[in-house]
């Protein structure tokens, strides 16, 4: 406070964030550990409902990974195809060149954008072909236990959201990155004080953090964040000091594809990241990107050493 204090501004003036930043937030982390805080924190619950999607477009899905799991198996083989085996027991897989082809395959990714099929395109497809089922739990789930909170990471994901509440006769408030700040808090506002207002429609990324929507205590994950912060910032719109209901985050998981592992992924990112703030030593190698580490897993799987 004394940092903020002495560059003399306020949250009115343009420069205080930026001066806030280097006075304050630069000089590390003041932090309750868990167990300290959860004494004033109803209890919390992620609860995991795999769906299947067993029509053309989730074939199509699972398709396409195994294409790009094929394709990783390819350029992995011509690797040690030119280097020779160096050894490797008949059946062992080369970890090192695992790990190179995935990053060859994520970097390309990331450049590629949605122009070609990706991990990324990958899991946006699952978005979609989880859309309409995901609204339609949150919409029996609203009925049953009343105000939900609904998040998804791609705007066309959100958007069949809004059609099939809409239909169902659920009035909705909407929190996206393109509303204005009086807009939003227009949306928050209704979605805490208006008993009409059924359900908040968000993106993951632009209501993850600032946000009170306390007057729920269920969250319905549509799509799975690559980070686990992402999904703990969403999820703590709701678990908050001053909620006195326990929350449960129901995340729709595609059971058979790679949203699966994600999901694995991100729990294991959890766990590390609350040890490492809780001041314990944690493994080096596991700060490896929840891309990456979805991509080495379908490397391996299309090899067979995983099922």
């Amino acid at each position: 406070m004394t940092k903020l204090d002495e560059t003399g501004l306020t949250p009115a003036d343009k420069a205080f964030y930026p001066e806030a930043r280097s006075a304050v937030i630069s000089m590390g982390i003041v932090r309750r550990k868990k167990k300290d805080v959860a004494a004033d924190l109803p209890d919390k619950l992620i609860a995991d409902l795999p769906v299947e999607l067993d029509d053309e477009y989730g074939r199509s899905i699972r398709q396409a990974e195994q294409e790009l799991g094929a394709r990783l198996a390819a350029k992995y083989r011509r690797i040690i195809d030119a280097r020779g085996d160096r050894g490797l027991a008949p059946g062992e897989i080369d970890g090192d060149i695992v790990r190179l082809v995935a990053e060859g395959e994520l970097e390309e990714s990331k450049a590629a954008g949605t122009g070609s099929e990706n991990v990324f395109t990958m899991v946006r497809r699952i978005g979609q072909a989880k859309a309409t089922v995901a609204a339609d739990y949150a919409a029996q789930l609203q009925r049953s236990v009343g105000k939900v909170v609904f998040f998804a990471k791609h705007i066309d994901v959100m958007d069949a959201a809004e059609r099939h509440f809409a239909q169902a006769g659920l009035r909705t408030v909407s929190i996206r990155g393109e509303q204005t700040t009086a807009a939003r808090q227009q949306a928050i506002d209704a979605f805490n004080e208006d008993a009409g207002v059924a359900i908040a429609v968000c993106s993951l990324t632009a209501a993850g953090v600032g946000l009170n929507l306390q007057a729920a205590s269920n969250v319905v994950l549509a799509e799975l964040s690559w980070t686990a912060a992402e999904q703990t910032q969403a999820i703590d719109r709701v678990h908050r000091i001053g909620q006195d209901e326990p929350v449960t985050a129901w995340r729709i998981i595609a059971a058979h594809t790679i949203d699966t592992k994600i999901a694995e992924l991100i729990d294991t990112k959890q766990g590390l990241a609350l040890r490492a703030l809780d001041g314990e030593a944690v493994d080096p190698a596991s700060s490896d990107s929840v891309q990456l580490a979805a991509l080495m897993h379908l490397l391996r799987q299309a090899l067979g050493e995983v099922d």
